[in-house]
This record gives structure tokens, C-alpha cells and sequence, in this order.
């Protein structure tokens, strides 16, 4: 005859159970803290479908731009920041505790400098000594750069105004400056509200094109299996607007409280996608990290393979 079971057998089973409440009170107490920039990835995530259900809570902080957002990464008050490559290797320069953990890769389209309409600046060469604004080690930046490097400026040819991008609109817009170095929505915006032109970008190899998902020691060693959630998501997300161009438009446009043609346009210019962490990646970030050191905006030439963790790159199929 069965028996049913035992009292030790009935504590065990509520002993694992109470266990298995425990440990999913603990994942949903767990909180990864994502720093993020207007139109970024909570943006294409929300677009895409891909935050629901999540096994740990998501808390989100907008930056106006990379550098701000880079600072909080470096202070501990975010555990995961999204960025351009120029300013990723900035602050990794700068020694923030942080390794890249996720990478996409673009044309480079998607940072460009604009002239107002009206501008007599009709190409590159006309940007030689001219004021130019954009945030201090910003991809705006890192284009100038480019653009002197390749076209053999002199120091005394870069004439930068350190400016966020509100600032630095308003300043082209009243004269103050005679061109502004920015990306993404702002260059929609820029061309479709403001009648800015653009006079070169960063396509055709003049920047890497790569945008950098890094994450703080702390983060990595204490929430890897949230990280890596999240850079799966991310990534699976950043696929699905490259053939849902219109649908990623309509929540863009909502999100940053732009018109749906800037948000369209800003989407025509560039889209990243989700590249492993490969020698083709470190050799971009290298060449990034030479392009400071060659400027002199940091002290000593980097190893570029250090600001990178592997471990996160999806399995191959």
C-alpha cells in the first residue's frame, strides 16, 4: 500500500519552496540601473517589444549627452552606459573601473557637421579655423579630429567650443559659432526644423561607426546574468528596427518629443547593429584611442583590448 509523505518529506518540499519565493523576491529586488541618452536604447527596447517580463527591475537615467552619462557610469550611479566609441574611450582613458560588454557597429553617417543654410562653408576644407562646437571628447568630437587628421590640420586649425548640444544649437542658430559637430537626432532636427546643411560626416571611414554598450566592474561581477539579459535584449531590439524602420519612428518621435520625419530621417541616416566583439571591433576602438593620443587629449597610447570583457558575446549559432 503507498503511503503518503512523511512530515520530513512535506518540510523538505516546504523548505524548497519557501527557497524558490526567497530566490524570485531576490530577481525581482535585483535592480540594474541602465544610463541612456534622448532616443537611445529605452527607445528602440520600448519600440521593440522587449521589456516585458524582465527577471530583475530596470531603472532608466537620461543624459543629454555621452560625457554627463559617462560621469555617472564612472561615479556608480548607473551600472550599464550606451555611447559612442570616442567618448567610451575617453573615459576609459580617463581610468573610470568599466569594460565594454556589447558592440554595434553603423556607417558613421550618424555623426556629421552642420552649417546653417545659409552658410558660405560649402565643404571640409572651408571648416579650417572655424569656431566649431560639440562637447569635449564627444563623437562630435572625435570627427573634427578625423577630419583634421586626414586633411593634415594644425593644432591651431581646431577651434572648438565646448558646448552640450542645446547649447551648441542655440549657438549656430544666433551666429555665436560657424558650424556644429553632432549626431543622430540632432542632425534630423537640425536639417529638417533649421535648415542646416551638412558639410561632411563621419561615412566612408572617416569614424568606426561603432557605438559601445559598457558596464562598471561592480556590475559585471555582481549582475552578469542581468547584464547579459539586457545586452541580449538590446540587441535584439536594434535587429528588429532595422526592418521596422516606420513602427521605431512613430515610438521615437513620441519618446523625444520630435516629429515623426525627424524621427524617420534621424533613422535613414544610420542604424546600428549588433556586431560581436571581435579584432575588427578592438582594431576600431584602438583606432579611436590613437586618434586622442595623437590629438593630445590623453597622456598615453592605450591597449585597447583592455577595455574590453568577451564574455558577454552570444554563443555561436
Amino acid at each position: 500500500m503507498s503511503r503518503g509523505p512523511t512530515r520530513r518529506a512535506v518540510l523538505g518540499s516546504a523548505a524548497f519552496g519557501a527557497a524558490g519565493i526567497v530566490s524570485a523576491r531576490a530577481a525581482t529586488q535585483l535592480v540594474l540601473r541602465a544610463g541612456d541618452q534622448k532616443g537611445g536604447n529605452e527607445a528602440v527596447m520600448k519600440a521593440a517589444g522587449v521589456l516585458q517580463d524582465l527577471p530583475y527591475q530596470l531603472q532608466w537615467s537620461q543624459f543629454a549627452a555621452a560625457a554627463p552619462l559617462l560621469e555617472a557610469l564612472n561615479a556608480g550611479a548607473v551600472d550599464t552606459a550606451y555611447a559612442g566609441d570616442a567618448p567610451t574611450t575617453f573615459a576609459l582613458a580617463a581610468g573610470i573601473d568599466a569594460r565594454i560588454v556589447a558592440a554595434f557597429r553603423g556607417n558613421g553617417a550618424a555623426t556629421a557637421i552642420l552649417v546653417p543654410g545659409g552658410s558660405s562653408i560649402r565643404n571640409p576644407a572651408q571648416l579650417k579655423g572655424r569656431r566649431i562646437a560639440t562637447n569635449r571628447g564627444s563623437i562630435g568630437h572625435a570627427l573634427l579630429l578625423a577630419l583634421a587628421a586626414r586633411d593634415g590640420w594644425g593644432a591651431e586649425d581646431i577651434q572648438l567650443v565646448n558646448l552640450l548640444p542645446a547649447d551648441a544649437k542655440a549657438a549656430l542658430s544666433t551666429g555665436a559659432v560657424d558650424a556644429w559637430s553632432t549626431w543622430n537626432t540632432y542632425i534630423a532636427q537640425a536639417q529638417l526644423a533649421d535648415g542646416a546643411r551638412v558639410v561632411v560626416d563621419g561615412a566612408g571611414g572617416l569614424l568606426t561607426g561603432l557605438s559601445l554598450q559598457s558596464a562598471t566592474s561592480a556590475a559585471i561581477r555582481d549582475k552578469r546574468v542581468a547584464l547579459a539579459d539586457f545586452a541580449a535584449r538590446l540587441a535584439q531590439a536594434r535587429r528588429w528596427a532595422l526592418t521596422h524602420p516606420d513602427d521605431y519612428a512613430r515610438v521615437l518621435a513620441a519618446e523625444i518629443g520630435v516629429s515623426e520625419a525627424v524621427a524617420r530621417l534621424s533613422l535613414q541616416i544610420d542604424q546600428p547593429a549588433p556586431v560581436p566583439i571581435d579584432d575588427g571591433v578592438v582594431a576600431g576602438e584602438q583606432r579611436t584611442a590613437d586618434l586622442y593620443f595623437n590629438a593630445k587629449l590623453i597622456r598615453a597610447r592605450l591597449d585597447a583590448h583592455a577595455f574590453f570583457d568577451r564574455s558577454f558575446n552570444p554563443a555561436p549559432s
